[in-house]
């Protein structure tokens, strides 16, 4: 007789702690549960401490926080036909934990497939020379993209960032051969327009000199200036033909 009422209890108690354990959640500040009575969709709860009741309602926990997700690397065919290999980074977050449950079977699965096919088809709509120097532009467009057709999922993509493009290796020689050429080019300007420079400047001083004599003489006193210098023996300089212009006319 004791051990029967000793074995009753233990499964009455069993099973209240049983009952316990399945009607009493606890929720994180970041999480959020969407609650299910007999099948139908009833609210949403928390945070903090949640009762529901065992075989009637159900819970389905999401997470409200930002998450980050890498999309693995793609094979991109260029619009001028180049094959490069480009990925990327989505952050988003859940806004509406209801519909993450109720729209879509698998909201994770779902957004990374979603992010796949769409880098791959935004950046088969740009060029090489874009994909490379315009990464803010194609980061917004696949943002707005993904925001839109994740927005019946309740789900808020706030950014895309495109982080690696890999290029083949002969596409790499390529670049590298274009980069040097405009390098040398650039070079060869710069080197141009300072002759060039060198020149109007030495043409502006014999346009000067020869409206003023006395510069002439004075130009011609300075290079023999110059000339004596150089210590040498023998120095064979012309004699300007004012300097004996008087003696000419004189005889």
């Amino acid at each position: 007789m004791l051990l029967g009422i000793g074995t009753g209890t233990l499964i009455l108690v069993a099973a209240a702690f049983f009952i316990l354990f399945n009607a009493v959640k606890i929720l994180k500040e970041y999480e959020r549960g969407v609650v299910f009575f007999l099948g139908r969709y009833q609210k949403v709860k928390g945070p903090g401490l949640i009762l529901l009741f065992p075989g009637i309602q159900k819970m389905v926990t999401v997470s409200l926080r930002t998450i980050t997700m890498d999309v693995p690397p793609q094979d991109v065919i260029t619009r001028d036909n180049v094959t490069v290999k480009v990925n990327a980074v989505v952050y988003f977050r859940v806004m509406m934990p209801e519909k993450a449950v109720i729209q879509v079977e698998n909201y994770l699965y779902a957004t990374s497939q979603l992010a796949q096919t769409t880098l791959r088809s935004v950046c088969g709509q740009a060029e090489l020379d874009e994909l490379l120097a315009a990464r803010e532009k194609l980061n917004k467009q696949l943002q707005e993209i993904l925001d839109r057709q994740t927005d019946p999922w309740g789900v808020k993509v706030s950014l895309v960032e495109l982080k690696g493009i890999d290029l083949p290796d002969e596409m790499k020689r390529a670049m590298a051969k274009q980069a040097e050429a405009e390098r040398e080019k650039r070079a060869k300007l710069l080197h141009a327009e300072g002759e060039f420079n060198a020149a109007q400047k030495i043409l502006d001083a014999a346009n000067l000199v020869s409206q003023n004599p006395a510069a002439m003489q004075l130009r011609y006193l300075q290079t023999l200036t110059e000339i004596a210098t150089e210590k040498n023996s023998t120095i064979i300089f012309p004699l300007p033909m004012d300097l004996i212009k008087m003696f000419m006319d004189r005889k």
